[in-house]
């Protein structure tokens, strides 16, 4: 069957893709940018999106290594590199700017920061976390620069778009219409940067088939990789608020690993399997207390769909319109 050119697991991960192009594991850095996002500094809100810490996501970022307040990318590289290798033989590795919004920022920032992660012997390539609405023309003419700077090296995009529909979207403070992604998807094809979309599942109001209907949604579009993340309620967040109030359930182990099955059975099978959980910083989540093992989640997402003769792409169809319209 297709599904076992994947090192064995039942679907494509993004460690099946890194070892048949690189022929070995490759490590993530996570770093700090030191950018900031529109709906944080007032331009769309000021508390952020309504699941987001107040770290942007960025607790893991190779900067908590490092005592310095603002230490630079080469820092946190160095700094990432050997306490990946204290643990590991990680031979080579990928600049991830996780924290926030890391294409909004001046155009000599954005220069600044990835010339310099590129520039890194060991570095492979840069992954960008960023906003579809935070990819205007600017933006795209240092993307394509740092293209020709370093041919050698990928570019990725990470989009969170998280849902398409419109009560989640206004819920969760998104800021932005879905055409914008949509617009944006053209935009990076045109420059040949392939794009990972982060997808959340388990919003308050979404049942399966809003959740499948995401799916459905990113097979129109020559997506790259995805991110399937389990809402986490974090502290000091209005989600955390609305939590407390009893406004909403998160979902069980059993009904997450359920609705991941059904994602990836939908889903294209060239996509890459960036991520199917996650694991909240310990000392900010408040729920579901389950996740926090996220090696046992994997562990018994890879049983059940072993048990279910399931895998990625097994009720796929793909779409004859091929890449969605603007």
């Amino acid at each position: 069957m297709e599904h076992l050119r994947w090192n064995g697991k039942p679907y494509y991960s993004l460690d099946s893709y890194f070892k048949s192009v690189y022929g070995e594991k490759i490590y993530k850095i996570s770093l700090d940018g030191g950018f900031t996002c529109p709906v944080r500094d007032g331009r769309i809100h000021d508390r952020g999106c309504i699941f987001c810490s107040a770290g942007g996501s960025g607790e893991f970022s190779a900067a908590s290594l490092l005592s310095a307040e603002r230490p630079s990318v080469t820092e946190q590289i160095s700094a990432g590199r050997d306490f990946i290798r204290s643990k590991y033989r990680g031979r080579h590795f990928v600049a991830y700017l996780q924290p926030y919004t890391n294409t909004y920022g001046p155009v000599e920032q954005l220069r600044r920061v990835y010339t310099e992660a590129l520039s890194e012997k060991d570095i492979i390539g840069l992954s960008i976390a960023t906003r579809p609405d935070c990819l205007g023309p600017e933006v795209l003419r240092v993307l394509k620069e740092m293209q020709e700077l370093f041919p050698q090296k990928f570019i990725w995009i990470e989009l969170g778009l998280q849902t398409i529909h419109p009560a989640s979207i206004k819920y969760i403070r998104r800021g932005y219409d879905t055409s914008v992604f949509e617009s944006a998807m053209h935009s990076l094809a045109d420059l040949h940067i392939p794009v990972i979309v982060h997808l959340i599942l388990g919003l308050p109001g979404e049942d399966r088939a809003m959740m499948l209907s995401n799916i459905e949604y990113i097979n129109t579009f020559p997506v790259f990789g995805i991110k399937l993340q389990l809402l986490h309620v974090l502290k000091d967040t209005d989600l955390a608020a609305d939590y407390s109030e009893r406004k909403f359930d998160v979902l069980t182990k059993d009904e997450y690993i359920d609705i991941v099955i059904d994602c990836l059975e939908h889903l294209s099978p060239e996509t890459v399997i960036h991520r199917v959980t996650g694991d909240g910083p310990k000392n900010l989540l408040i729920a579901p207390a389950w996740s926090s093992n996220k090696k046992g989640v994997l562990n018994l997402l890879h049983s059940e769909m072993e048990a279910r003769a399931s895998f990625q792409g097994r009720l796929y169809t793909p779409d004859p319109t091929g890449f969605r319209t603007v």
